[in-house]
């Protein structure tokens, strides 16, 4: 080949890999991300509905159709509730939205907002809990990209016999859904049984439990006011407990995206994404109630007298949570103050 073919060929070479580059450009930027989302409920319950779903339509909306959002309900990929925490960790799914308290004492700084008679709204306190964590408790959570932190609303009793006082309670076979909360229920008198919520409606139907700790929103899809008849609350704007809950994401998935992409995950991040969640809560819980009253179920509300015997009678856990804390050199009274200070911030 002479000397001015060969130029010609490379110049014919050179443009034609400038327009591939051209071409390839825009093509990889907007290359789609496909992220898998696992979690333990039914796709009709509150969280996955009002909540899981919204989400995944506006991240998917806001990148302009570049984060696709896979869910996966009712453990449909494996394992059971108390290993989504790692499944997200570890990078076996994407997202993973799961319940704290099944890995018991693996994040004692958050246990904190379990104590009895310690939060309101689930709004109000998914909020107060979201600033906490990021204030106080960050470290629990930097094996992962945590999207946020939240709570239900008020904790209460269902049961197949009445709960009317602190009497009745003793000797109930109750579902508990954390160690604080079935520490919570010894001090009550009744027997503490630990079990994911998943495992609520064959646990009554079968005679398991006499009754469950549940919010209200959960109670229809695992048919609670089918099994039970009862309901329990208290006086007050403060719940009876409360559980804690995490949806979080697989750290090598967030670091890969491109940064225009981290950007759309981290405006759907924080407190107010935590402010959403607590809101589905409040939403479900209404919903939740309704559905008991039109079944002519019996809602058993214990006045202010009452409530504050429970009060008095459950105030030993925070004791002991403390104490326990303290052994990993945490200082509870003053997280539980923190605590405090900001449900009461937020539910003004």
């Amino acid at each position: 080949m002479t000397l001015p073919s060969l130029k010609r060929r490379t110049a014919m070479l050179a443009v034609a890999a400038s327009a591939a580059a051209t071409l390839a450009g825009p093509a990889f930027a907007q290359q789609t991300v496909t992220l898998r989302l696992h979690q333990m409920l039914p796709p009709q319950a509150t969280i996955p509905a009002r909540a899981l779903v919204p989400w995944a339509q506006k991240v998917e909306a806001e990148s302009g159709g570049r984060i696709k959002v896979q869910l996966f309900h009712a453990m449909q990929l494996g394992g059971a509730p108390p290993q989504l925490f790692d499944q997200a960790r570890d990078g076996v799914v994407d997202l993973t939205w799961t319940v704290l308290g099944y890995t018991p004492g693996r994040f004692p700084k958050t246990e904190v907002f379990e104590l009895p008679f310690l939060t309101t709204t689930g709004e109000a306190s998914s909020r107060a809990i979201q600033e906490y964590v990021e204030k106080f408790a960050a470290d629990e959570f930097r094996s992962v990209k945590l999207i946020a932190v939240h709570t239900h609303g008020p904790g209460l009793f269902h049961t197949k016999t009445p709960v009317t006082g602190l009497e009745s309670l003793r000797g109930m076979k109750i579902r508990g859904g954390s160690r604080i909360i079935n520490n919570m229920l010894t001090k009550l008198g009744a027997t503490p049984i630990g079990m994911p919520v998943p495992a609520v409606t064959e646990s009554l139907s079968k005679g398991v439990i006499d009754g469950t700790t549940i919010p209200w929103e959960v109670a229809p899809p695992l048919k609670v006011h089918e099994l039970v008849k009862n309901h329990t609350t208290f006086a007050g704007a403060n719940g009876l407990y409360n559980s804690t809950f995490a949806f979080s994401m697989n750290r090598a998935a967030y670091d890969k995206l491109p940064d225009d992409l981290k950007k759309v995950i981290d405006a759907n991040s924080g407190i107010e994404t935590a402010a959403m969640f607590g809101r589905a809560m409040d939403e479900g819980d209404k919903i939740g109630r309704d559905i008991a009253v039109k079944a002519g179920n019996n809602i058993v509300a214990l006045d202010v007298a009452e409530t504050q015997r429970w009060k008095r009678t459950a105030a030993t856990v925070e004791d002991d949570w403390i104490a326990e804390v303290k052994a990993k050199n945490i200082d509870g009274a003053k997280l539980a103050a923190e605590a405090r200070a900001l449900v009461a911030k937020y539910s003004r």
